[in-house]
């Protein structure tokens, strides 16, 4: 069985795009040398996602669960079933961490999560704290904190250059999701 010595804590942010195809490209990777890799994403509440497809095909190795409620969440006023569905996720997450049967686990969306008051930032720094010494732990989302920022190991941020959106291309199946 493969094993990390030392696992860390990644965190992709940034308004570009990429930052959960890094996280997911990372997933498919580690499962090639034989890892054992945990997904939750947060704010995924609809079935449409290409990845809910792909990393099915990556099972046992990795398993992948997403949680959110209906609709868009609005900063200020989140809907009681968009925090209830984040609670859900982040509960999850902290059983998973803490299994001891997971190497790799990618929280996908958690930062965008807690900036949308559905999660307590202190919770997720909490949870870091007391992460295993062998499991990774994956974030991903926008607008990460200062001091999420300097609680990871591996900070990369996605700046978006050019988007096709700014010509008017909407989001397209299997490449935005």
């Amino acid at each position: 069985m493969a094993g990390l010595d030392q696992g860390l804590v990644q965190l992709y942010t940034g308004n570009g795009k990429g930052k959960t195809t890094a996280a997911f490209g990372l997933a498919v990777r580690a499962v090639g040398h034989g890892f054992k890799v945990f997904i939750i994403q947060f704010m995924k509440g609809n079935d449409d996602y290409g990845e809910l497809k792909g990393l099915s095909r990556l099972y046992p190795e990795c398993h992948h669960e997403h949680f959110g409620g209906k609709g868009w969440v609005h900063k200020g006023t989140p809907e009681e079933e968009h925090i209830q569905e984040a609670q859900k996720a982040f509960l999850r997450a902290q059983e998973i961490v803490h299994s001891g049967e997971w190497d790799i686990v990618i929280l996908d969306e958690i930062v965008n999560a807690i900036w949308f008051e559905l999660l307590v930032e202190q919770d997720v720094l909490d949870l870091l704290d007391s992460k295993p010494d062998h499991v990774e732990i994956v974030l991903t989302g926008r607008n990460a904190s200062e001091q999420l920022i300097a609680k990871a190991d591996l900070v990369t941020e996605m700046v978006q250059k050019r988007h096709p959106f700014d010509q008017g291309i909407m989001a397209r199946k299997g490449i935005e999701y």
